[in-house]
């Protein structure tokens, strides 16, 4: 097999674009990142496969404008593994696809038992697909022969794999839910961000005093300007355990916060005065942090029998419910319907509690049609059998 070559200049990808408009067919994507190493999801590998063109693997940092390889495949269905994950860097270099055939999306919808990329090409192709570069640094330049061949097989073998499981979904009677589906992640509204994202620290929740959080939010804040400034993962500059442990202990001296033996990370002592500054900061404020954050969220299921007991009777039934509508349809339980949403429409259902409103109130929620169709009548069903469970044990009680 001849060496790959990455497309860097605009000769090359020129090229490229015109070998890409003369093929024929679906068009395969993927994109990979340097996540764990890199602050920033760019993408710094885009590979693209065209029957009838071949395999072209593009650099992303050194083309400034993809505006033509944009125009020329936009209208094409764009097959991609896991489409939600590479949507956003790909949008980001201006590549953004009208229509989209999720091959993860539909092995999930099929009930496959494994529905990574090198499991569904094994059950599919009957090929195995070598997996020991997902994880590496493609920030590093020049790229080994041996990610390129990686990265190229990703995509090389990808529009196979969309034609099977075309095949299969048609086979299912599950097109239309593929397609709507398909067309939802495609569609799907990127999360706001987050008004404090330091919550996001892992362990924080554990944290039930302003003045510890305080402390927690200060690091976060600290280590983000500087991991955002470097391009590099926060991560790897103080893991997330040791800005806790941190703001956990509340050290109240550069030596105390320096002899932490929590304290790790390839930054924790070169940036040491950074870091106590922010604890400094932490430990100093009037602004503590509130302790609980309020959210329209309904409360975790397991307090529901004892805070809202006809809630909890209401859940229980209907999840039992669309399990069985999900085995009988041969699909994972949260590919039929979002368990949030039912957990929502168990807490708080809509009046009157029947099959129309509480399928309004789903699709409301996002759920496609589809979903809609095979799980509100079942709920509305649900929800009048545990109203009338309650009753008896109340009337039995009396």
């Amino acid at each position: 097999m001849d060496d790959y070559r990455v497309i860097e200049t605009p000769a090359e990808f020129d090229d490229a674009v015109a070998s890409l408009l003369a093929g024929e067919g679906p068009i395969a994507v993927d994109a990979e990142r340097a996540s764990g190493f890199r602050y920033s999801q760019r993408a710094y590998l885009i590979q693209m496969y065209r029957r009838g063109s071949g395999v072209f693997l593009f650099d992303p940092p050194q083309i400034p404008d993809f505006s033509a390889l944009q125009a020329g495949i936009r209208s094409e269905e764009w097959v991609l593994h896991a489409a939600s994950q590479d949507l956003a860097c790909l949008r980001e270099v201006g590549l953004d696809p009208d229509r989209i055939f999720d091959t993860e999306l539909a092995a999930r919808l099929l009930g496959m038992p494994r529905v990574g990329l090198a499991s569904v090409v094994e059950e599919l192709l009957d090929i195995k697909l070598a997996k020991e570069h997902s994880a590496a640094d493609w920030s590093t330049r020049p790229l080994p022969q041996s990610w390129l061949k990686y990265a190229a097989l990703d995509v090389e073998l990808l529009v196979d794999v969309r034609d099977r499981l075309v095949d299969r979904l048609a086979e299912a009677g599950k097109t239309d839910i593929g397609a709507q589906e398909f067309d939802a992640v495609l569609h799907r509204a990127a999360k706001p961000a987050a008004a404090e994202p330091w919550r996001r620290l892992s362990g924080i929740h554990a944290m039930r005093n302003g003045r510890n959080l305080a402390v927690a939010r200060e690091l976060w804040l600290s280590r983000d300007e500087l991991a955002s400034s470097t391009d590099v993962a926060p991560g790897r500059l103080v893991p997330d355990a040791s800005i806790v442990a941190v703001a956990k202990s509340l050290p109240s001296t550069r030596r105390a916060l320096a002899d932490l033996r929590e304290f790790t990370g390839r930054q924790s002592r070169s940036e040491l005065d950074r870091w106590w500054a922010a604890v400094e900061r932490g430990l100093a404020t009037t602004e503590l942090p509130a302790v609980r954050v309020p959210n329209d969220a309904p409360p975790p299921p397991r307090s529901w029998a004892a805070r809202h007991p006809e809630a909890d009777a209401r859940l229980k039934l209907a999840k039992t419910a669309v399990a069985e509508v999900a085995e009988s349809l041969g699909m994972p339980v949260e590919n039929l319907l979002t368990p949030d949403f039912l957990r929502r429409v168990a807490w708080s259902p809509p009046a009157p509690a029947d099959a129309e409103s509480i399928g309004s109130a789903l699709a409301e929620l996002g759920a496609r049609p589809w979903q809609v169709a095979a799980t509100a009548q079942i709920i509305a069903t649900a929800f009048v059998e545990a109203s009338q469970a309650l009753l008896d044990a109340a009337s039995d009680g009396s």
